[in-house]
């Protein structure tokens, strides 16, 4: 047992402006110092005994110029080292919105130097594990999400699908020892360091985000990722299991600082009130003779019951902002801090029997009771003996007699089959001959009759055939674990519905005059047709300004620089990798030559009658130092080419979030001006109709102009000139009259059926005005 009060330490979020409110005592022996000036506000007539100096003490305090790896090194590190070791561990962040807790936590998306505390642990972790062979370790990953006091499974393959409240709710069941279970949390198995990153992918691309006015994208829910260790070292039957949360808690906001409203005045009720109830549950445990903790207060508080005064080896990170807008929060902060610093752990080393032997062992304890019971009470037992039992007994039975200790026994157990059938073993080899005269003849060996095979043979057969069941299952595993992932990567990049755009062209269809499909069918020998939709795939106009958009949007310099050294870290480990199979074929090309070397000297020695002489070979040893060389040559470039793969998978899943955001922003662009460009038309109709009634043309009200219809290649256009294109194409400009004898002076699209619509839209209105008499001006 591990006793050790809950370590703490301090975060200072970088910012712009020159912060003189604060200072950072970092040469103190026990730890660091953080103290925070107030200055008092100078006012005529009154007393102002406020306090201008706050100073809070830490394990250690990062500044503002502090590393992601820093970080990991200090904080998560020992705790990582813990949960190996068999110790439940806890980091958890806290601090108001905006304060850098998700930042410290997961991590930036940007930069590959900027992954937070539970990448890089994961990163730890596996590194170890493939480093220790000494145990066995398997590794099981969930993600937890406490939304307005609710718990949601964030790995749930079904949570881009489904509405919010449609989702099953994560629920607490405690069992008689108070131990906390949580009902419908998936926990998925882990084998490898690119598994457990996905599996984090997956679960951030479903959290609850939204902005703020004190952050563009504030995470609105509480979230806790788990990872469940457990070792064993091979032929043991004891079994470690421990337990690591890293918990990113949402940040507490001031809603007369923010003047939030609707669903996010909700979400801040809920954060802030388990905020309360968590600092409730820390004030009583750092109260001596406390009878009652009030961990049921919330779902959170009961999540971490272990993490707070339990079971756990617990770390804190305070997150501040020195702002002097935020100055108030961030002693607010500390202060909370400082009480979680008197907090005591008991942290137990997990330890148990393997459950898997335990019921191996007690199947045969209640076998072997059974067979005691039949033996006292004389009660005979009818099944035969099993081939695999007689054959056991046999060696038994060989042993015994080969055995010259007297004082050996035979232990047959209390099974008076057993004892029977070794004694006619017994009488078998004592009296070969006169056995079968009396009728009691050997009983059969396993394995010897003439025709079925050998023992050893059986043997090897069955082991090969136990190898290739296993080999298959592995294979089938492999397989549906692929399949899984693509499954779920397919479902998050799931296309955004295009509904709208049917419908739209489908009206704008129903809605064309006998002029227009006269002037169509002039331009085109196709009928007019609505336009289908064809699933994903993108129209000339929208994807065209979806290439301007990607190429404005706001993180294409990161994409582009992700991708950029994406292609160098591949160079590079194409080149480690070329040099890693050239320093294998140079082992092996040195371990042939010492072979050839060695064979020499023996049919040296045997044609010139020699003796054996023990003296090194010059040769030999220059063959062996050089082997040696290489395999350290090899180790070093093989582990460079590891840590290149781990860089390229997180570069990988990065250029993936970035893909995500970037086709769901363009999809909320896009629908945005489809709106926008339908509230025009609607204007534009409205304006004709009201034209045509009015008769300002001289023309009746039945004659009134039809309405502008708006076309794709039109929407085309308004999207390249909202975007900055370098031609823009105004929408003004589809919609000017023009003498039928100038037709190639009106600007087309370059789809066919886009331009037969406006060439028609233009013919028939010709022909309206040439039937009234009316003149373009």
């Amino acid at each position: 047992m591990v006793k050790q009060t809950i370590q703490i330490f301090a975060r200072v979020k970088p910012t712009n402006k020159a912060a003189s409110i604060y200072s950072v005592d970092a040469d103190e022996q026990d730890g660091s110092s953080l103290e925070f000036l107030v200055p008092r506000d100078l006012a005529d007539g009154f007393v102002n005994n406020k306090k201008e100096s706050y100073r809070f003490r830490f394990q250690k305090v990062f500044d503002q110029m502090s590393k992601q790896e820093e970080i990991f090194e200090y904080i998560a590190k020992p705790v990582a080292d813990s949960a190996l070791a068999g110790y439940n561990g806890t980091i958890f962040a806290y601090g108001q919105t905006g304060s850098g807790k998700t930042f410290t936590i997961t991590g930036g998306a940007e930069r590959y130097g900027d992954r937070g505390v539970i990448p890089r642990t994961l990163s730890y972790l596996y590194q170890h594990f493939s480093q220790d062979i000494s145990k066995m370790y398997t590794t099981q990953i969930s993600y937890l999400e406490i939304y307005n006091d609710v718990g949601y499974d964030l790995l749930d393959p079904r949570h881009g699908a489904s509405a919010l409240e449609d989702l099953p709710k994560v629920t607490i069941m405690e069992d008689p020892d108070q131990n906390i279970h949580l009902r419908n949390l998936s926990i998925h198995q882990s084998a490898s360091e690119e598994e457990a990153l996905n599996l984090l992918f997956l679960g951030d691309t479903n959290r609850m985000i939204a902005e703020t006015p004190m952050n563009q994208a504030s995470t609105r829910s509480h979230c806790i990722f788990t990872v469940h260790l457990c070792s064993r070292e091979p032929g043991s039957a004891t079994l470690r299991s421990s337990k690591l949360h890293l918990v990113d808690l949402a940040g507490s906001e001031r809603v007369a600082k923010t003047g939030m409203g609707g669903q996010l005045l909700t979400e801040a009720k809920y954060i802030n009130l388990s905020l309360h109830y968590l600092e409730q549950v820390i004030i009583a445990l750092s109260e001596k003779n406390r009878a009652h903790i009030p961990y049921r207060n919330s779902m959170m508080t009961s999540v971490l019951r272990d993490s707070l005064g339990g079971n756990c080896m617990t770390t804190m990170i305070a997150t501040v902002s020195v702002d002097k807008r935020n100055i108030e929060e961030s002693i607010s902060t500390c202060r909370f801090a400082q009480r979680v610093a008197l907090i005591k752990n008991e942290a137990q080393l997990n330890e148990e029997l393997d459950p898997a032997l335990v019921i191996v062992r007690l199947k045969k304890e209640i076998q072997l009771l059974r067979e005691e019971l039949a033996m006292v009470t004389g009660e005979q037992r009818a099944e035969q003996l099993a081939e695999d039992e007689i054959q056991k007994m046999e060696g038994q039975v060989k042993a015994f007699l080969d055995d010259p200790d007297p004082n050996i026994t035979l232990d047959l157990g209390p099974d008076m089959r057993k004892i029977h059938h070794c004694f006619s073993l017994l009488k078998a080899m004592v009296r070969p001959g006169q056995a079968g005269a009396a009728g009691h003849s050997r009983p059969p060996s396993v394995g010897k009759s003439e025709d079925g095979p050998a023992p050893g043979e059986l043997k090897k057969l069955k082991d090969m055939l136990q190898q290739r069941d296993n080999e298959i299952s592995i294979l089938v595993s492999m397989l549906k674990k692929e399949k899984k992932r693509a499954q779920d990567f397919a479902a998050q990049l799931a296309p955004v519905p295009t509904a709208h755009l049917q419908y739209q062209n489908t009206m704008s269809s129903s809605q064309a005059t006998p002029e227009l499909e006269a002037g169509r069918e002039q331009d085109s020998a196709q009928p007019f047709a609505p336009r289908q939709r064809r699933g994903p795939e993108l129209s000339m106009g929208r994807q065209e300004a979806f290439t301007i958009f990607r190429r404005d949007h706001e993180d294409s310099e990161t994409i582009e620089d992700n991708k950029t050294l994406l292609k160098q870290r591949f160079a590079e480990a194409k080149a480690l990798g070329e040099q890693v199979n050239g320093t294998r074929s140079r082992v092996n090309e040195l371990k042939r030559l010492l072979e050839q070397r060695r064979m020499q000297r023996a049919a040296q020695v045997v044609m010139g009658g020699h003796e054996v002489t023990e003296e090194p070979d010059p040769t030999e040893e220059k063959l062996c130092k050089q082997i040696e060389e290489e395999k350290i040559s090899y180790k070093m470039t093989f582990s460079r080419l590891k840590g290149l793969k781990t860089e390229i998978e997180h570069l990988q899943l990065l250029l993936e979030r970035a893909k995500v955001k970037l086709q769901r922003d363009f999809s909320e662009w896009w629908a945005r001006e489809e709106a926008c460009l339908q509230e025009l038309e609607t204007k534009d109709t409205a304006a004709g109709q009201s034209l045509g009634q009015h008769g300002q043309w001289g023309a009746p009200s039945s004659t009134a102009l039809p309405p502008a219809r708006s076309v794709t290649p039109t929407r085309s256009a308004a999207t390249s000139h909202r975007l900055g294109s370098q031609d823009p194409t105004p929408l003004s400009q589809l919609r000017v009259l023009v003498p039928s004898s100038d037709l190639s002076s009106i600007p087309l699209t370059g789809d066919q059926k886009t331009d037969a619509d406006i060439l028609a839209f233009v013919r028939a209105r010709q022909n309206l005005l040439s039937r009234t008499g009316l003149s373009q001006k």
